[in-house]
C-alpha cells in the first residue's frame, strides 16, 4: 500500500537580515513527511532545524525572508483532497486554517508557551472554541479527556489550576494536550524534553509515541539528542549549516551512516561501554552563515575532507532507495574511507543490544 504524503518541503531557502549582514540560515532543504510517520531533524545548535519548522508554522521572525521553495501541505476537507503551499498563505489565513487546527507545535519551554493568567482548562478549550465554535460544555469534556490522555491525574481539579501551580513535566503535558485539542494532522515537537529531567523526558517521549499510535498523526521532531531520536523516529534528516547532509531510515542512519558529520554526531554520544577516557567532540565550530560557503560546509571540520570538498558542494548521493548523503566520499572515484573503528565497534555493540 502506498504511503500517503502529508507534507513536502522543496528547495526551501531562508535568510535573515541582521545588523551584521544577511545570514543564509536555510540553503535548500528538501524533506517529505508521510501519514503516521515520525521524522527527526537532528544537528548542532544553529544548523537550521528550528527555522525550518517555524517556516512550516508561518512564525518566522520579522527579519526572515523566504528566498525560494515551497512547503506543500496535503489534507482532506470532507471528500476533497486539498494541496496548499503554506508559504503563500497570509498570516491571517495561517491562523484561521492551519496553525493549531491542522498543524500544531510543542515548544521547548512550556512556561513560555502557556499564558500565566489563564487556567489550564481555558487554555486547552481556547483552540476548540476558536476553530470549531465548540459549545463550552463539550469543549470542557474534551479538555478533561485530553488531560487524561496525556497522563495527568485528577484532570477535573487541574482544569482550574494556573501554570505556576504545576511541575515542569506536567506543564509540558498540558502543552501537548493543547496541541492535540483540534486533532491536527501534523504535530511538530521542537526539543520538547530539553527543559525536563531524564525520567520525565522518557515519559513524555513514550506519551507522544502512544498518542501517535492512537491517532495516526504525523510527527516532526527537532532535537540534537540522538538518544531521543533512537526512541521515536522512523526517518532521520541530519542537518548541518542550513542543509540536510544525510537522510534515511532510523536503522540506516544509526547502523550504516555515510556522512562524516553523522559519524561525528554518533561518536559524540555518551556510551557506557567505550574504552576512551574522553568523550569525542567534532573539532572546530560550524561556519558563519553570513559568509558565502564555497564547497562543502563541513570541509573545514572534516578530517576525511577531499580536495574537491573545499571547492565544490557535494550533491546528495543515493545509498539506497531511502538513504541519501551529501558527501564526495560516496563518489565512485573517491578513495575508500571507512567510518572510524571506535564508531564501528560501538555500532556492533548497539546491534548486539538490539538483537
Amino acid at each position: 500500500m502506498e504511503k500517503e504524503k502529508v507534507l513536502s518541503i522543496k528547495d526551501l531557502s531562508i535568510s535573515f537580515q541582521t545588523s551584521a549582514g544577511e545570514v543564509n540560515a536555510i540553503r535548500g532543504v528538501n524533506l517529505d513527511l508521510y501519514k503516521g510517520e515520525t521524522i527527526a531533524i537532528v544537528g548542532e545548535s544553529g544548523s537550521g532545524k528550528s527555522v525550518t519548522v517555524k517556516a512550516i508554522m508561518g512564525i518566522l521572525s520579522g527579519n526572515g525572508r523566504i528566498n525560494s521553495g515551497t512547503i506543500d501541505f496535503m489534507y482532506h476537507r470532507g471528500e476533497e483532497e486539498v494541496h496548499e503551499d503554506l508559504l503563500k498563505l497570509s498570516k491571517k489565513e495561517m491562523c484561521h486554517r492551519i496553525k493549531g487546527k491542522r498543524i500544531a507545535m510543542v515548544f521547548q519551554d512550556p512556561m513560555t508557551s502557556l499564558n500565566p493568567t489563564m487556567t489550564i482548562g481555558n487554555q486547552i478549550m481556547e483552540g476548540m472554541r476558536y476553530h470549531f465554535k465548540t459549545p463550552k460544555q463539550e469543549a470542557h469534556e474534551k479538555a478533561i479527556k485530553l488531560l487524561e490522555l496525556v497522563g495527568i491525574t485528577e484532570p477535573q481539579k487541574r482544569m482550574k489550576n494556573y501554570p505556576h501551580q504545576l511541575s515542569g513535566g506536567m506543564r509540558q503535558r498540558v502543552v501537548i494536550a493543547i496541541a492535540l485539542a483540534c486533532d491536527p494532522e501534523i504535530l511538530i515537537c521542537d526539543e520538547p524534553t530539553t527543559a525536563l529531567d531524564v525520567t520525565i523526558q522518557a515519559k513524555i517521549l513514550e506519551l507522544i509515541k502512544e498518542i501517535q499510535e492512537k491517532t495516526n498523526i504525523s510527527v516532526i521532531y527537532i532535537t540534537h539528542d540522538l538518544g531521543v531520536v533512537a526512541k521515536v523516529a522512523d526517518y532521520v534528516g541530519v542537518m548541518y549549516a542550513g542543509k540536510i547532509v544525510e537522510k534515511g531510515l532510523i536503522n540506516e542512519i544509526f547502523y550504516d551512516p555515510k556522512h562524516p558529520y553523522t559519524w561525528g554526531l554518533l561518536s559524540a554520544m555518551p556510551d557506557l561501554d567505550t574504552n576512551d577516557e574522553l568523550l569525542y567532540t567534532i573539532p572546530g565550530s560550524p561556519p558563519n552563515l553570513l559568509n558565502k560557503i564555497e564547497g562543502d560546509a563541513f570541509a573545514e571540520r572534516n578530517q576525511y575532507a577531499l580536495n574537491i570538498d573545499h571547492r565544490v558542494e557535494p550533491p546528495l548521493f543515493k545509498v539506497t532507495d531511502t538513504h541519501y548523503a551529501a558527501t564526495w566520499l560516496l563518489h565512485e572515484n573517491a578513495p575508500d574511507i571507512q567510518m572510524p573503528m571506535e564508531l564501528k565497534n560501538r555500532i556492533y555493540r548497539m546491534l548486539g543490544e538490539v538483537e
